[in-house]
């Protein structure tokens, strides 16, 4: 009897389950390659941004049109014309009183948006919305009361079956019910009076909700997996060292520093499945440039790419691609995963390219170096390569009281906006600044200096804003397409390529653009003005839908 009952309890559990995924995400789906939904942050786990769809192409992209427009209004109000009686959830803990929702760039569109089951969810700091894919109306919004804290910016939500995950700018995670917006739960995910700022879009692999942060001052940076139920935390991983006998404390002047040695991984990265290992970027040491107070070391294992056991939480294996950063270069940007052929064999790699202007190609099994190449001419940091294919740091070119003059100025030659590679051409494609700046030393006792302290900094100089094609396998630079004007702040954000032979970006003008990705030729334009995310693609009722967002609007394009 009590068999029976077990396992009518197991039956009607995996009902409930089926039915669930069905009417939501089912995890097994991240597994697959790009295509008609977009699931998650890069898309699939490889973060290629790569979509195998191929009903708008070079044959017909000319054609491409605009589907709809949605324009948000974030906070608690009801101000916005296209949520038509739409309802607002209104949760947090604080009074929301200090920023109304909005970003230090107003209410600007920098996240991922997920698309599933015809619906598109997305986040601005403090807010969540459900819009239909479809036309663009509101379905449900979400508003959290801040405490206050950094809102720079919110890359996106995470989705595990019907519940929907968030990050807030005073260092929560909130789980949201994605059929109505309901608040489950939430749960702190630093501590808010050391300043910690959350901004990354939740990573969900299995049972797996993966949670980066930031903090500008000399605090210790987690990587943290909670339970996708009931918000428990599963693991901690800390980029740098945190007690006696942590590997990598050798690289640091003592406990002390590495234990205030920064690292926040602040981008999300991507997944293996068949090794079960998360590789993401870490970010820079602190004090960021006043670097006495760390020891001449490595100051490991900030600025690197990193290869965690996302079962476990620990460290697999590890590879310096900014060693003892002294210019708040972090390494956060997205590692894309490609089996590929290199030096005459298919091997399983991952690429990146930095925020210092290096590209790096590796075994993503092993993290055996297999390339280095420098894709910005005007970086001029660093002194060589050394024997390990890392970059060399010229101390010459560290904060000084007579100044330094500097290539990338500190928002680096690429940043945040995620890269894109295109199996069929074998590139990889990324938004380049070139900038220069004058860095000065104001703190000359290490002691005095904590976070980004102890120094100024005086642009002096763009050369301009590019969409870059790297080869893989040399690293050398296949293409550059200079976009119009030489602002650096406004470049490129972001790219997306598909099967349909297609790369479209925003350009530094206001345009968002389709190109060849072979050549870089323009094929189709419309002016929409700052393109402020990657853009994405989706298949829904038969039409092949575009979509990128321009401050607080999205656009979606489609063939008619």
């Amino acid at each position: 009897m009590s068999l029976r009952k077990d396992l009518l309890t197991a039956s009607c559990f995996l009902i409930f389950s089926i039915t669930t995924f069905a009417q939501g995400l089912n995890p097994a789906d991240l597994l697959k390659p790009l295509g008609d939904s977009w699931p998650t942050y890069s898309g699939d786990y490889s973060g290629k941004r790569y979509s195998s769809l191929t009903q708008v192409n070079q044959s017909n992209v000319k054609q491409l049109t605009l589907a709809w427009t949605a324009r948000i209004a974030p906070g608690a109000g009801s101000n916005s014309p296209f949520r038509a009686g739409a309802p607002v959830i209104v949760g947090g803990e604080g009074t929301g009183a200090s920023t109304g929702g909005l970003s230090f760039f107003g209410a600007n569109i920098r996240a991922s948006i997920l698309e599933v089951n015809g619906i598109l969810y997305f986040s601005l700091p403090d807010n969540a919305w459900a819009v239909d894919a479809r036309d663009g109306h509101e379905l449900w919004h979400y508003f959290w009361k801040t405490k206050g804290g950094t809102h720079i910016g919110n890359r996106g939500l995470g989705m595990w079956g019907n519940w929907l995950y968030m990050e807030t700018p005073d260092d929560f995670l909130v789980c949201l019910d994605a059929r109505s917006g309901k608040e489950r739960w939430h749960k702190v995910i630093a501590d808010f009076n050391q300043q910690y700022f959350s901004t990354a879009a939740p990573i969900v692999i299995g049972n797996h909700i993966l949670v980066g942060t930031g903090d500008d001052l000399d605090a210790p940076a987690p990587l943290q997996s909670f339970d996708p139920e009931t918000g428990d935390i599963q693991w901690t991983w800390y980029a740098t060292p945190q007690k006696k006998g942590d590997p990598g404390l050798e690289t640091w002047a003592n406990l002390d520093a590495a234990r205030h040695g920064g690292g926040q991984m602040w981008i999300p990265g991507s997944y293996d499945p068949e090794t079960h290992l998360y590789i993401l970027g870490t970010g820079n040491p602190t004090p960021a440039y006043t670097s006495q107070s760390r020891g001449p070391g490595d100051n490991l294992f900030t600025c690197a790419l990193v290869a965690i056991n996302v079962d476990t939480g620990k460290l697999v294996w590890y590879y310096q691609t900014s060693p003892h950063d002294t210019h708040d270069w972090d390494s956060t940007q997205t590692p894309i995963l490609v089996d590929a052929p290199i030096n005459g064999k298919v091997r399983k790699l991952v690429i990146q390219a930095t925020r210092n202007g290096y590209f790096f190609t590796l075994d993503r099994v092993t993290g055996e170096h297999l390339v280095t190449g420098k894709f910005s001419d005007s970086a001029n940091w660093a002194k060589g390569i050394d024997e390990r294919g890392e970059p060399v740091r010229n101390p010459a070119k560290d904060y000084d009281i007579g100044g330094a003059l500097v290539s990338p100025a500190n928002g680096g030659i690429t940043n945040w906006p995620p890269p894109s590679f295109d199996p069929e051409t074998g590139l990889f494609y990324v938004p380049q600044s070139d900038s220069y700046a004058m860095y000065y030393l104001t703190e000359t006792d290490p002691r005095g200096s904590m976070g980004l302290g102890g120094k100024d900094e005086i642009g002096v100089g763009d050369e301009g804003t590019y969409l870059t094609a790297i080869n893989y396998q040399t690293g050398k630079v296949a293409w550059r397409h200079r976009y119009p004007g030489v602002e650096s702040f406004f470049g490129g954000n972001g790219i997306l390529t598909t099967a349909g032979h297609l790369l479209f970006a925003g350009d530094a003008s206001g345009n968002f653009v389709a190109y060849d990705p072979a050549n870089s030729k323009i094929l189709w334009h419309s002016h929409i003005g700052q393109v402020s995310n990657a853009p994405e693609t989706y298949m829904l009722d038969g039409h092949q839908y575009i979509l990128v967002a321009a401050g607080d609007t999205l656009f979606a394009f489609t063939l008619y």
